[in-house]
């Protein structure tokens, strides 16, 4: 039994959860509840970023203060355990007092690489990060389409440049495993270039005294994405060296950040020279999920282009949403969200597809009396191959691929009911065929239950049987069987 930590990166809670979020929370909880299922022992960790410059404007836009806007959207967030079915172990508030002593711990174990200076840069507050000029596209942050600010002030900076052939070498031989290929091989192409020390501080003046506070200067406050990287151990109760830190962090054996592909460099580059310089280990993978995109736009506030998760899964379900994004969306790449191509999916795939062959197969069962269910050869060996497909592919988090898997499976099943014409047959041969598609449903349900677990939990139901169960040779269909499909086409 492997122990490991499976992460998202924190929202800002300066705008409530847009489809972008909704994507990586889903990919986590279903990589945690693959984990799960084989045996392993996870913590699934979650939480909201609170202490940014923009949570402060967008507090003083709606008259509150930054606290209240906090509150407000961090408990939103919190909620998606239940509106999305995100089986999550620990969440963690960046404004908690475990966090800010955690991350004011970890600035003091730093000490030997932090240093003062006067700095002069421009700054794009959606991003809350300092760009070069040549970083820009058309003068403009190259993400939210904005014109970045000037800044010039005295803050705290953080050697990195110290750590630039360590990292090449972690990376470049996968102790720090980055993937995919693609992005590994850009974050070595940005170390290629020279890494330069980045501030890690803001005035109390410019922070409007809203932020986690540096130790032993109460002119500044920590820089928002050094307090907020922070969090994968402040949620572990890293300030008390707490127990969860060390089964975790200190003697787990994978570390898993699931992050989007924007925020990269912050994770696999600026983190883990901040835990090398506190003598901290480090995380052995970082996957880099692409963006849910509308009219080939990431999703932003600031471009007005959000679609909201929680509207489309209470009009359409949970699940439906839930296979939209882990299917849909390339594993690897950017993924167009549209309503017409989500009822198109949601039709042909789930309602025609996995529906149908439910219906159909218990609608058979429940006017036969079928009970018994038998192992099948055939059915057996396809089991074993997809399986096995959706193993390779979860390992490298291709949750796009591994639906595939699966529902070749389904589709096997749709060609066997196809070619053998139940409806024809009487007797021992209708049982046989019916013994060999409730097989592959109650496999199937097993399968798809990191995926859909609400799908998995009404197939389980159906046949009145625990997942847990070990016995499964006689069943009693549920009288629930044919007025309630999995999915209604819409």
């Amino acid at each position: 039994m492997a122990k490991i930590l499976v992460t998202t990166a924190i929202p800002y809670v300066n705008a409530p959860p847009h489809l972008g979020h909704a994507l990586e929370l889903i990919e986590a909880d279903a990589f945690a509840r693959y984990q799960r299922q084989n045996n392993n022992d996870v913590f699934f960790l979650t939480g909201t970023d609170e202490n940014s410059l923009k949570t402060v404007k967008i507090a003083e836009k709606e008259n509150m203060a930054p606290k209240q806007l906090a509150d407000r959207n961090a408990e939103i967030f919190k909620n998606l355990r239940q509106k999305l079915n995100i089986d999550f172990d620990g969440f963690i508030r960046t404004t908690e007092p475990r966090h800010i002593k955690g991350a004011q711990k970890l600035w003091n174990l730093c000490k030997k690489d932090i240093y003062k200076k006067r700095y002069r840069g421009l700054y794009c507050i959606g991003c809350e990060s300092f760009y070069l000029e040549s970083n820009l596209s058309n003068g403009l942050c190259p993400d939210h389409k904005t014109k970045p600010e000037v800044v010039e002030e005295e803050n705290y900076f953080f050697k990195l440049s110290n750590y630039q052939e360590q990292l090449y070498e972690l990376i470049s031989e996968d102790a720090i495993k980055i993937i995919p290929e693609k992005r590994k091989n850009e974050m070595l192409g940005f170390i290629k270039q020279g890494l330069e020390d980045f501030s890690i501080s803001r005035s109390q003046e410019r922070a409007k005294n809203w932020g986690v506070p540096v130790p032993s200067d109460n002119t500044q406050i920590m820089y928002v994405w050094f307090d907020a990287l922070s969090n994968y151990i402040t949620g572990l109760d890293f300030a008390e060296n707490g127990e969860l830190y060390k089964k975790y962090w200190e003697n787990g054996d994978r570390i898993v950040h699931i992050i989007g592909k924007d925020i990269l460099r912050f994770h696999a580059i600026y983190w883990p020279a901040m835990l090398l310089s506190a003598g901290l280990r480090l995380p052995t993978e970082i996957f880099a999920h692409g963006f849910v995109t509308t009219g080939g736009e990431k999703m932003s506030k600031t471009l007005g282009n959000i679609v909201d998760p929680l509207e489309i899964a209470k009009n359409y379900g949970i699940d439906s949403l839930r296979f939209y994004l882990l299917k849909e969306v390339p594993a690897y790449d950017d993924g167009e969200f549209t309503i017409e191509e989500f009822v198109n999916r949601y039709n042909g795939d789930l309602a025609n597809g996995l529906g149908n062959l439910v219906s159909r197969v218990l609608a058979l069962v429940k006017k036969s009396g079928k009970e018994t269910i038998k192992e099948n050869k055939d059915f057996k060996k396809k089991i074993t191959e997809v399986s096995q497909r959706i193993k390779n592919n979860m390992d490298i988090f291709k949750f796009n691929e591994a639906l595939n898997n699966l529902w070749e499976l389904i589709d096997f099943a749709n060609q066997y009911i196809d070619s053998t014409a139940p409806w024809n047959k009487k007797g021992k041969e209708l049982n046989k065929i019916l013994s060999n598609l409730l097989f592959a449903i109650l496999n199937i349900a097993k399968l798809i239950k990191p995926f859909l677990p609400g799908t998995s939990d009404k197939l389980f139901n159906k046949l009145n049987l625990s997942p847990d169960s070990k016995k499964w040779d006689k069943i009693k269909i549920s009288n629930d069987t044919s007025p309630s499909p999995l999915f209604k086409r819409i």
